[in-house]
């Protein structure tokens, strides 16, 4: 074997890191702290410190065509949007079919990570972990953190008066697990995103009230898109991307909000986004708004204070007798086994080239893989992040000198500014953040030679779904099965839903969706232009 890489965290960007190793000779050891693999995915009946916690009723956001390993497509018979079960149950499968597990240490803590003080010639690490009470340290050439960012709960009570005095419940959503203890209460929620609709929508069911506080308002997508396929598999294309990054701000700012109240009219239901045209992480909820549409969830502005039983809002209004206060606000960076000035900036930011190199190591031999979040799915950007850090750390390719590096993260962050309004978030553009990566290790698709080449894939690939099989056509760590998994999605993805024969099965159609996305563009440029 090659150098020896460790590996923090076994989820889904640690297995996808210790096959990146071994895809390229390298010898990976994995301390993962619980008794599994599956980090987020791994439901427990208690929140644990130190781990990511989710609640039982947990579902994918993304489809299964869209969230597989390149090189491991789903079962057939999966349903597109899974129980979180399910999808550790994939997980599982693909640790076995990869032999990934006899590379991981369970129950194992890292307590600390340091550079060894030859360091700036060997680039080598040295680790302490614990297990059952017992020590150990150990020389590493490389070290990949795959620890997540929803470990460290965010509870900003300073930015509510009064909430020391609040004398009901009041905790984290990432100690909520199922609502049955919520029967008869009235619940108030802060925070419009995921986890905050997921769960005041669940208690909707069982609680006397729910409230919903939002600081800013969201874009609610549904998981069903248009003629009820996945949403992510008629989004998330190469062409609407196309479109998005060449049309004028104006035009592509107009189509993006129309796309986003297609569904339902946000302004109506008290859930417009301040600033409609940033491009944040939209909610992905099915059911809120039929809720607020029979009254089982309210939406209110941010609160002002907080009484011993009640909530002030900044718009006066009062939730009074409230048994419980939910705080879905996000979760805090940390990795409190590393120096942080390794991966921070003076002004405390997170710095990372491309989400995954701290720019000013004297040696690339540290890499921070899932950090970076977008529209798409975890598992192929882990796969991708993982791929190219592995070629780093074994050799194969270079980064770029500190400059170059701190100039590229200062002009990421002008863009993040004008696309999300602010340049500190982790989130980037899927299908373009691919794109670069996949170009640092050849795996790029090179579209137009597929359309002269092989015209039939190329129309699945730059008008189809961006599914992740695409960055496995060519380059290192090319599969076979990938071709054929592009021309076999959509079977895939109608396969779990024909439980009951009404005809053959619809696919999309590839140039009716084109005729729809071009004529409201051409539409609103012609009556522009007929203004002038």
């Amino acid at each position: 074997m090659g150098k020896r890489v460790a590996i923090i965290g076994a989820g889904v960007s640690g297995l996808a890191s210790i096959r990146s190793c071994l895809e390229e000779g390298l010898e990976p050891t994995c301390f993962e702290r619980s008794e599994d693999i599956g980090g987020l995915w791994k439901f427990s009946e208690h929140a644990e410190e130190g781990r990511a916690s989710i609640y039982q009723s947990v579902f994918t956001n993304s489809s299964k065509e869209m969230m597989c390993f390149p090189d491991f497509p789903y079962p057939d018979d999966f349903p597109n949007f899974m129980h979180n079960s399910k999808l550790q149950e994939y997980i599982t499968a693909f640790s076995k079919e990869k032999n990934l597990q006899k590379y991981i240490q369970f129950k194992t803590l890292v307590c600390s990570v340091n550079k060894r003080p030859d360091f700036s010639v060997s680039g080598q690490w040295d680790i302490t972990t614990e297990r059952d009470g017992k020590r150990e340290s150990a020389t590493f050439d490389a070290v990949l953190i795959c620890s997540g960012h929803h470990v460290y709960p965010n509870l900003p009570e300073e930015s509510f008066p009064g909430l020391k005095l609040f004398k009901g419940k009041c905790f984290h959503s990432r100690e909520y697990k199922e609502p049955g203890i919520f029967k008869g209460k009235r619940v108030l929620v802060i925070g419009l995103g995921n986890s905050g609709c997921d769960i005041a929508t669940e208690l909707s069911h069982t609680a006397e009230q729910v409230i919903i506080s939002s600081r800013s308002g969201s874009w609610v997508m549904s998981r069903v898109w248009d003629d009820g396929y996945p949403w992510d598999m008629m989004f998330i294309t190469r062409f609407e991307t196309f479109l998005k990054n060449s049309l004028p701000t104006i035009i592509s700012d107009w189509w993006y909000m129309k796309q986003m109240n297609a569904r339902f009219k946000h302004e109506n239901y008290g859930l417009m986004p301040l600033n409609g045209t940033l491009r944040k992480e939209p909610v992905f909820n099915d059911e809120l708004p039929a809720c607020i549409l029979c009254g089982t969830v309210s939406i209110k502005p941010n609160v002002k204070a907080f009484t011993e039983t009640s909530a002030i809002f900044e718009d006066g209004t009062v939730f009074e007798a409230i048994d419980c206060v939910i705080f879905a606000t996000g979760y805090n960076y940390a990795y409190p086994f590393l120096d942080e000035s390794i991966i921070k900036s003076k002004n405390n930011e997170i710095t990372l080239f491309k989400g995954i190199f701290p720019p000013k190591l004297e040696k690339p031999t540290m890499a921070v893989i899932g950090f970076v979040q977008s529209l798409g799915a975890t598992i192929p950007t882990t796969d991708l992040q993982a791929r190219w850090a592995v070629q780093v750390i074994k050799g194969t390719c270079t980064l770029p000198s500190v400059t170059d590096m701190m100039n590229d993260i200062d002009k990421k962050r002008e863009g993040k500014l004008k696309w999300f309004g602010t340049s500190e978030t982790v989130q980037t553009d899927y299908i373009s953040y691919m794109d670069e990566l996949a170009s640092f290790i050849g795996a790029k698709p090179n579209i137009p030679w597929l359309f002269l080449t092989d015209p039939k894939l190329a129309v699945e690939v730059f008008f189809g779904p961006c599914s992740p099989y695409q960055f496995r056509l060519v380059g290192p760590g090319k599969w076979p099965g990938a071709r054929n998994a592009i021309l076999t999605q959509w079977d895939r993805t109608l396969k779990p839903m024909k439980t009951r024969a009404v005809g053959n099965p619809q696919k999309p159609c590839m140039l009716c969706h084109l005729v729809k996305l071009f004529v409201l563009p051409v539409l609103f440029i012609a009556v522009f232009l007929a203004l002038i």
